[in-house]
């Protein structure tokens, strides 16, 4: 087997607003895992500022060339030796699972991979000013989306919860499910506890990493009083060992946790995070981290393994249309707010 790295740097079709700025471009790094004269491709796709792993260029570039020189020599992923480093290791996983199946269906037997059916998505609202965000929200719902995914935090909190009450004047909380992320916006206290009463009298669903991480005692507290269920996202960067996992599931007993395999572990890494939270009775969905197709399709494969429940469920998958050139090859395509194989 050999295995190549190919650096490339994806462009937005349009600027990409999020909680650590704005995206223009994407560095990606695709590998090619090659064996007898079959192909299978990964990405490894590092956030900046907000994965474990995101180091300069040359230093990642140095670092996962080793790892895929050892892959070569043993044929097997050193998982243990990857732990720190999440989005090298679902970039190889995803090289050696498509390699091995011979198809970018990795799990041929699943109803997603045989075509039957859609995973359910939530449309995500980018963040930018009020009536962007608003007109934003408006064109999810009328393409069909009946799971909608605000970033709050970052704008006047009155202004955001207008535009909540507004999907609630033209929607129940049965037709239309409504997910807030806070990106860690909100500061612990009495003022954080009030926010999430008024977004509870919406029926928002759950709200995502409600203040900034590394506040375990704060956390804990806001998950056993909050009027609405807390999910975790974050909070689980870089808590790579199995031991510490069980930890903080113990300790914080949030609702749910949002598994990103690129910041979590890669898959080997987010399946961990769900044996444990199952054994709490803690639900999790899946998001893509701004991947390109390669990286969406090799999530969304893994994710339709898991259970039946993401076929009910909306997942975080939609971001596979943000770049100008994202590898049309591979079998993805959206529709009425589901996410397609063919």
């Amino acid at each position: 087997m050999e295995i190549e790295i190919i650096p490339e740097c994806l462009q937005f079709k349009k600027p990409a607003g999020t909680s650590r700025g704005v995206y223009t471009t994407r560095q990606i790094y695709l590998i090619k895992a090659c064996h007898n004269n079959t192909i299978g491709w990964g990405e490894c796709a590092p956030l900046p500022d907000l994965s474990q792993d995101a180091l300069s260029q040359d230093e990642y570039l140095t670092l996962l060339q080793r790892f895929t020189c050892e892959i070569e020599m043993t044929q097997q992923i050193p998982y243990e030796e990857l732990r720190p480093y999440p989005s090298m290791l679902m970039g190889l996983e995803s090289a050696m699972r498509h390699l091995h199946s011979g198809s970018w269906h990795h799990y041929p037997h699943t109803k997603f991979s045989k075509a039957e059916s859609g995973i359910p998505i939530n449309g995500l609202v980018w963040m930018g000013n009020i009536e962007e965000m608003n007109q934003r929200m408006q064109q999810k719902l009328k393409e069909g989306y009946t799971c909608i995914k605000l970033k709050i935090g970052a704008l006047d909190f009155d202004d955001e919860l207008q535009l909540v009450k507004k999907i609630r004047r033209q929607y129940s909380s049965t037709d239309v499910e409504i997910r807030v992320d806070a990106n860690g916006g909100f500061q612990p206290g009495d003022g954080c506890m009030k926010k999430l009463e008024q977004l509870a009298q919406l029926n928002v669903h759950s709200i995502e990493q409600p203040i900034k991480q590394n506040q375990l005692d704060d956390l804990a507290k806001i998950c056993q009083n909050s009027p609405i269920p807390i999910a975790l996202d974050e909070e689980l960067i870089g808590v790579n060992s199995l031991s510490e996992k069980k930890e903080l599931l113990q300790y914080v007993r949030p609702q749910y946790i949002v598994l990103k395999p690129s910041l979590h572990g890669g898959f080997y890494g987010a399946e961990e995070w769900i044996n444990e939270a199952r054994k709490l009775n803690i639900k999790w969905w899946v998001t893509s981290a701004l991947e390109s197709n390669i990286g969406l399709n090799a999530i969304a494969q893994w994710t339709a393994l898991q259970s039946n429940d993401q076929y009910s469920m909306a997942q975080g998958l939609g971001t596979g249309l943000l770049f100008v050139r994202n590898f049309d090859e591979v079998p993805l395509k959206l529709a009425n707010g589901k996410l397609y194989t063919f």
